[in-house]
């Protein structure tokens, strides 16, 4: 204490310093929003590049990245900026600030707001050129055309998208919650206190702090009885049922549950089975009356159409290109195969030959087989150079959800040829033998392998990787899939091709064993018990027949 001038006879003016210990400030976050969880999150108006929507076409904002404190503030410009337009939103975010998410949600529910999973393919400027002139003239920032196939909206993102008016998310994207993380942030404060002496009584006069020390932080990952009220109170505002909530807590932070279409539309989460279409295809403006994101721009009736502008994009190597969105006939092809050995014969292993490039309709189209199959559990032989990553990871999924196994190996079809007619994808099975001399799996490919119960790549087999960018989708996707983190590690370490051999595929968890794509197809593993799932009996007397003996 350090003692004043004396103010009368009975009392004293002191100041006295004292340290405040600790203090702790808690501030929740989901457990996926590290600090590796990618750039914060944007929002861009997008108007749809589909060359039959013109001169009216769908508008929408791309939200893309992770929530973090000023998230809020940035929507808001937006809006501002939009003078009460109102834009459904596609989002695409691994999460981040629970506090912001709710800002957010409530922001978007205030607005009258939709809101879809989904991520944008941005033609001509991408919303972090700077001095971009490629859409001069055009009427609009930014065209792009709308994808669900591999979009997520994880952790505190479905706080966010709990907002919308109408909110779907479809069977492409992936919608993900566990538990809340909170970050507890110890500060050590010291403040000056000042006081007065009367009748040998002190009287505090004011408190100031002199001086704040960062002294460390610890972090819970159970929900407190505070914070599950307060989020329990938002779902209902929101009019969400306590099931999102309830999945939340039994989910542990280090895990994410990716819900289920039908719960989420049992959970009140999603309004529809709708995807993204719902609120940016070309077509909804065409409806009478047009819905309120369609706006019209008489001059772009004579606007170049949206394929020739791709053809003067930048070529398919660069981050920008997307060609697979309207090149579905070089998309991956999917055939029914029935083993042609002899030595099968009643009883014959059958598989799905997937061959060809990974695009983003390759998930579409490997859904409409599986669908044809009626629920058969049949190995996929698959021969890749790759592709599109976002395909690949929808892809993988699928093919985790459905229990396939997966081996690389090439088909040779007997009495078909892959690339005509008479070999079109169907649930009739073909005549076939598999060869893993000449399969290959390149780039994307491994991703999907990866999606595997069991993954086999023989000795004759080639599997190559390299750098794919999207570390965070892919890292997430391996997590999910049960992999280690060494695949991750082998796939970032290269920036061109490198084929991994049998012993490294193992090590780093890619592979399931040793074996090659006999062990799913060969003409002795229908004689076995138990027999596997993808063994049938030939459905008539001439099926031998009309397999031909030999090639």
């Amino acid at each position: 204490m350090v003692s004043g001038r004396r103010f009368n006879s009975r009392a004293w003016w002191s100041l006295g310093l004292v340290c405040l210990a600790l203090l702790a400030m808690g501030n929740a976050s989901l457990a996926a929003a590290t600090a590796d969880s990618g750039p914060t999150m944007r929002f861009v108006v997008v108007r749809s590049n589909a060359a039959e929507c013109e001169p009216n076409c769908p508008e929408w904002i791309s939200a893309e990245g992770t929530i973090e404190a000023g998230t809020p503030a940035l929507l808001k410009r937006l809006l501002k900026r939009l003078g009460g337009r109102k834009l459904p939103i596609v989002v695409d975010s691994p999460g981040g600030n629970v506090d912001a998410a709710l800002t957010l949600g409530r922001l978007i529910r205030k607005n009258g707001m939709d809101i879809a999973v989904g991520k944008t393919w941005f033609d001509g400027c991408m919303p972090d050129d700077k001095d971009c002139t490629a859409n001069k003239g055009r009427d609009a920032d930014y065209f792009g055309e709308p994808y669900a196939s591999g979009a997520i909206c994880n952790s505190a993102c479905p706080l966010m998208f709990a907002g919308g008016v109408r909110r779907v998310v479809g069977e492409w994207a992936y919608l993900g919650v566990h538990q809340i993380t909170t970050t507890y942030i110890k500060t050590k404060l010291l403040y000056r206190t000042t006081y007065k002496v009367v009748n040998g009584k002190k009287k505090v006069i004011n408190t100031k702090v002199v001086s704040r020390k960062n002294a460390g932080s610890y972090k819970t990952y159970e929900m407190s009885k505070a914070v599950e009220k307060r989020l329990a109170a938002y779902f209902r505002e929101m009019g969400v049922g306590e099931g999102v909530l309830v999945t939340m807590k039994n989910t542990p932070a280090s895990d994410i549950h990716q819900l289920v279409l039908e719960n989420m539309l049992r959970m009140k989460l999603v309004t529809s089975m709708d995807s993204v279409d719902l609120f940016t295809a070309a077509t909804i403006c065409k409806a009478w009356p047009a819905p309120a994101n369609c706006r019209e721009i008489p001059s772009n009736k004579d606007a170049t159409p949206a394929a020739a502008l791709a053809a003067k994009a930048e070529p398919a190597s660069t981050a920008t290109a997307r060609p697979e969105i309207v090149k579905r006939d070089e998309d991956m092809r999917f055939v029914v195969v029935r083993g042609s050995n002899p030595l099968c014969n009643p009883d014959c292993p059958e598989w799905i030959s997937a061959e060809g490039t990974i695009t983003a309709y390759t998930p579409e189209r490997l859904r409409d087989m599986l669908d044809s199959i009626g629920g058969r559990r049949l190995p996929l032989v698959v021969s890749s150079p790759g592709g599109d990553v976002l395909g690949a990871l929808a892809a993988g999924r699928l093919i985790r959800e459905h229990k396939l196994d997966v081996a690389i190996a090439r088909t040779d079809f007997v009495g078909c040829d892959l690339a005509a007619l008479d070999c079109a994808a169907d649930s009739e099975a073909r005549a076939g033998l598999t060869v893993d001399a000449d399969g290959v799996c390149d780039s994307a490919c491994a991703i999907l392998l990866a999606g595997g119960v069991r993954r086999l790549v023989g000795p004759r087999a080639r599997l190559s990787v390299h750098s794919l960018g999207m570390e965070k989708e892919v890292k997430t996707y391996l997590e999910d899939m049960a992999i280690g983190s060494g695949l991750l590690t082998a796939i970032q370490s290269y920036s061109s091709h490198r084929q991994l051999e049998t012993d490294m595929m193992l090590k780093v968890g890619l592979t399931t064993g040793p074996q090659s794509v006999d062990a799913l197809t060969g003409a002795t593993i229908c004689g076995v018990i138990p027999k596997p799932d993808n063994c049938r009996v030939a459905p008539s007397p001439n099926a031998q027949a009309e397999a031909p003996a030999k090639l």
